[in-house]
Parts: structure tokens; sequence; C-alpha cells
């Protein structure tokens, strides 16, 4: 009577386990799709959107930090390489993170990293080659986000730090005709 029931028993956990799988592996890129989708609504691909300081009644992300300050690239590497250019902002930490399309952190750039000056990436994929005076990050898909983050001390000094960080771009490195 027991033999009956082990093959549906083995066949119903190998579905269950094919199934848990499919989850795990699809999970993060649905995760960044529908970031990408709603981060994407407030501005242009390969441009930076500069949001306001986060309040509760306008998080852009889940429980972003009330005192940082957040601008917000959406990129697409299928026509080429894309520049990030972030302007440092002086006496304050502030960083750039490069996220693929599975949610992976490629690269991580900082004030301290940079020693003062700004902070200047090429996103582009295997085979293409940075800029003089870019640092490339190689990434394995064509779409992502670049994130920078500023810290204040005080939202009164939004007004000041917002100027600076409006100066960084994220932009398509232009082909030649």
């Amino acid at each position: 009577m027991m033999r009956r029931w082990i093959f549906p028993i083995l066949a119903g956990g190998l579905v269950a386990l094919g199934a848990y799988q499919a989850t795990l592996l699809a999970t993060p890129y649905a995760l960044m799709y529908a970031a990408l989708q709603k981060i994407g609504g407030a501005g242009e691909v390969n441009r930076f959107a500069f949001s306001q300081m986060a309040t509760a009644d306008n998080q852009p992300i889940v429980r972003p930090s009330p005192d940082l300050s957040y601008s917000t690239c959406v990129f697409d590497l299928s026509k080429g390489p894309v520049l990030v250019d972030v302007m440092p902002v002086p006496g304050r930490y502030w960083s750039v993170s490069i996220f693929d399309a599975r949610t992976d952190v490629a690269a991580v750039r900082s004030d301290r990293d940079t020693q003062g000056g700004p902070a200047r990436i090429a996103l582009m994929k295997m085979g293409q080659k940075a800029p003089a005076g870019y640092e490339p990050v190689l990434l394995g898909y064509d779409r992502g986000l670049a994130l920078i983050r500023i810290l204040l001390a005080n939202p009164s000094e939004f007004p000041v730090v917002d100027a600076i960080r409006r100066k960084s771009t994220c932009k398509q490195l232009p082909t030649a005709n």
C-alpha cells in the first residue's frame, strides 16, 4: 500500500523544491524591477532625480533615514556605458552605491574613498572601455540603480547641500558618429 504513494510524494517534493528555488532566484529581480518602476517614475532614465528630505508623508523608499538626503538614477546600459559624477559635499559624509538588476551592490564610493574629490564612475558591461578619469564598474545586467546619500546634521542645512548635490550627473556616454 505504501509503495503506491512513494512516487507521488517524491514528485510532489521535487515540484515543491523546484518552486522554492525558482522563487529564490526570481525574488531579487522582481524586487529591483518594482523599485526601478517606483523610483524611475520620479525622473528620466540615466539622469539623477533629487528628492526632498524624507518625511512620514513622502517616503519614496521603505524606511528612509530622516537625516539623509537621497538622489537616485535609474540607469540603462543597453545603449552603452553610463557615466556617474558625484560632486563632493565638504564636511559631510556622502556615498554613492551602485545596485544591479539583482539588487547586488556592484560598487560603493564615499567621501572617504575620494579624499574630498568627486566620485567618477563609468558603469559598463564587459568589453567596453571607461573614459580617462573614470573608474570602471562592470555590470552583468543592463539596468540598475545609482543611489547618492548625504548626511545632514540638521534639516536646515538641506538648501546648501541640495545646491551642491544637484551638480552630480548620471548620463549616457556620448557615442562617436
